[in-house]
């Protein structure tokens, strides 16, 4: 059974939808990331499964117990901000305590509580410090560790390293996800970063809008998104999107753009032709599946190196084909082997087995 649960779930904020017709279940024990743009309902979703966000329709569940009628205080949540929001006048340990102190636990309890969660998160030393002694880091685990020392039955967190510096953050994410590991608490965490929402969630939430796009594990997302919307969100550098006329030829779809000429393999073909598409469609390409070439090539067609950013062992290369700007990543040792700069030449082909089409008008994916 699943332990969280949305079901049609929908908050109005005047007479604006914040989030509709959401719908989705975590299992127990699980870390999934709720990811989007800013403004499409990733905070509002947490606020909702909390008790703040007040649903106009729908139902939120928490390992089978309906929590509508619950009042936030009753519903074993805990969440966590962006903004720490410590107590400046008191010492990390007197930060962990205070709730546990509200509750009336005995001091033992508390002491014991406070002594797990410092070990956890390597705190032990800064117990009788003030926040504003310690690192952007370290207020962050102060502000994790007053969650973390009442035990709730689900953790929110809303873009909990978004304050951190590049490296910290990637610090704070590895060292959260090990902790989650180790204890095992249910979690939605909120990001607009899809490349930490890969990294962090064993299942992803796509949202936009307000409304989910798509549910599924990081490599189910990005190897088979449902819209255009999520194919090009998730990847980094995102996926490519061409303009193409469909005709056919027979048994195969052919995708035209000027020279460029893409014949479809005869499964996406017909997973092309049943979807009954109008003649507009859109051509998707991740940038590490076009290949280029310094001389012409069987089915590849002229492009002008337009910008080129090296990033170690691989090089990320802007084309201008005609009024699009794409890009392509490769390996600098095996695949981009050759010189490359502004106001080059080069030649491009796409892989057919590789591609993606999605409706021109609607975004839905077709094959």
């Amino acid at each position: 059974m699943s332990y969280v649960e949305l079901i049609d779930v929908q908050v109005r904020y005047g007479n604006k939808d914040a989030i509709r017709e959401v719908t989705f279940s975590v299992e127990k024990g699980e870390l999934a990331v709720i990811v989007g743009p800013s403004g499409s309902g990733k905070t509002t979703i947490l606020r909702a499964i909390a008790g703040w966000a007040p649903l106009a329709k729908g139902e939120v569940r928490l390992n089978g117990r309906r929590l509508n009628e619950v009042h936030p205080r009753d519903r074993d949540i805990a969440m966590v901000y962006q903004s720490r929001a410590l107590y400046g006048h008191m010492t990390v340990r007197e930060n962990w305590s205070f709730p546990l102190e509200a509750a009336r636990y005995p001091k033992v309890e508390i002491a014991k509580r406070v002594q797990e969660v410092a070990e956890m998160l390597e705190m032990t030393e800064y117990l009788d410090r003030y926040p504003a002694q310690l690192s952007g880091g370290q207020q962050q685990r102060v502000a994790l560790g007053r969650a973390l020392v009442r035990r709730p039955t689900l953790f929110l967190l809303d873009e909990p390293f978004g304050g951190l510096d590049a490296k910290l953050r990637i610090q704070a994410r590895s060292g959260f996800k090990k902790l989650h590991s180790d204890l095992g608490v249910t979690t939605l965490y909120v990001t607009h970063d899809q490349v930490e929402a890969q990294g962090m969630g064993s299942r992803l939430i796509v949202l936009n809008e307000g409304r989910v796009q798509q549910v599924g594990t990081p490599e189910e997302i990005y190897n088979d998104p449902a819209n255009r919307f999520v194919a090009g969100f998730i990847g980094s550098p995102p996926m490519n999107f061409i303009e193409c006329t469909l005709s056919r030829e027979g048994d195969r779809a052919v995708l035209v753009r000027e020279a460029l000429r893409v014949v479809l393999p005869p499964a996406k073909s017909a997973r092309l032709f049943a979807a009954a598409p109008s003649q507009r469609v859109l051509l998707g390409a991740r940038p590490e599946t076009i290949r280029l070439s310094p001389t012409p090539q069987a089915g590849a067609v002229p492009v002008e190196v337009y910008v080129t950013e090296p990033q170690g062992h691989e090089i990320i290369v802007d084309l201008r084909f005609n009024s699009h700007i794409l890009r392509v990543r490769g390996d600098r040792e095996t695949h981009l082997n050759f010189p490359l700069k502004h106001g080059d030449t080069v030649f491009m082909a796409i892989d057919p087995e590789r591609t993606y089409v999605f409706d021109g008008s609607t975004g839905a994916r077709l094959a």
